[in-house]
């Protein structure tokens, strides 16, 4: 665990289990070890978890961009000579996911696309990016800690902010440029092309991404699975565990490809 890749650029990531490969990747702010709720998907996976250009230990990222996100994940893969995996992506990783699937759709055994968006409106965007740009002037980290873990947990305990605490660890200097890219992702004509088994996650009280976005992807994605989780926000990795790895599993088992 705590590898790096050394290709065209030194990509950090976890790797540990056994079986079909199983790539997770975090959203906005977070960093690979935020999905240590899931590491004991490495009982029947193999286990590949990087940071994110500008997240985590990955802090000489160059260009910020969903396409360069991608770029370095087919490049990890490649150098581990992975000719596949499944993919699994929340928020800002959905979207790098959907990106992988664009790049290198023979990569893509299986896509699963977690509280995340396939359109962003370029004026909703811009007017998104200009308010919390202002709202985070002059504000301390810890104010802008619990304002996004306000923003993403809907169960306001002690322990819910402690978890997202621990593995929200946004970077002030590219944290708005990965915002940025989050807000220029147009895939509406790609999600109907998409042919590999996917399954969509959205959760019912989701204020970040609104779950009626991941309906519109389920419509438009032919044959995909579509899982609302309740009482949860945009986090449902952390607030639902033991369901949200429950649905994961019964999903990637349902589509292992290897004897």
């Amino acid at each position: 665990m705590g590898e790096f890749f050394i290709g065209d650029s030194c990509i950090p990531y976890l790797r540990f289990g056994k079986g079909e490969p199983l790539v997770f990747i975090h959203g906005l702010g977070e960093v690979k070890e935020g999905w240590s709720n899931q590491f004991e998907f490495a009982d029947q996976y193999d286990l590949i978890i990087p940071d994110l250009r500008g997240h985590g230990e990955y802090q000489k990222p160059g260009e910020i961009s969903i396409k360069y996100f991608a770029e370095d994940v087919i490049s990890l893969l490649k150098g581990l000579n992975v000719e596949s995996a499944h993919i699994c992506g929340l928020s800002m990783g959905g979207m790098v996911a959907q990106e992988i699937y664009r790049q290198a759709p023979e990569m893509c055994r299986s896509l699963m696309l977690v509280s995340t968006l396939h359109y962003a409106p370029e004026m909703l965007g811009k007017l998104f990016l200009r308010y919390r740009k202002a709202h985070a002037e002059n504000k301390s980290q810890d104010v802008l800690r619990e304002t996004a873990a306000k923003i993403c947990l809907y169960s306001w305990n002690k322990d819910n902010f402690e978890k997202f605490y621990q593995f929200y660890r946004p970077n002030r200097e590219y944290h708005f440029k990965a915002m940025e890219a989050c807000l220029e992702v147009n895939n509406l004509t790609l999600l109907p092309k998409i042919k590999v088994p996917t399954l969509i996650i959205g959760g019912q009280y989701d204020s970040l991404i609104p779950v009626w976005v991941q309906l519109l992807m389920h419509k438009k994605i032919p044959h995909s699975e579509f899982v609302i989780f309740r009482n949860t926000g945009h986090i449902a990795k952390l607030e639902a565990k033991d369901s949200f790895n429950r649905t994961l599993r019964s999903f990637l088992n349902k589509h292992k490809t290897a004897s």
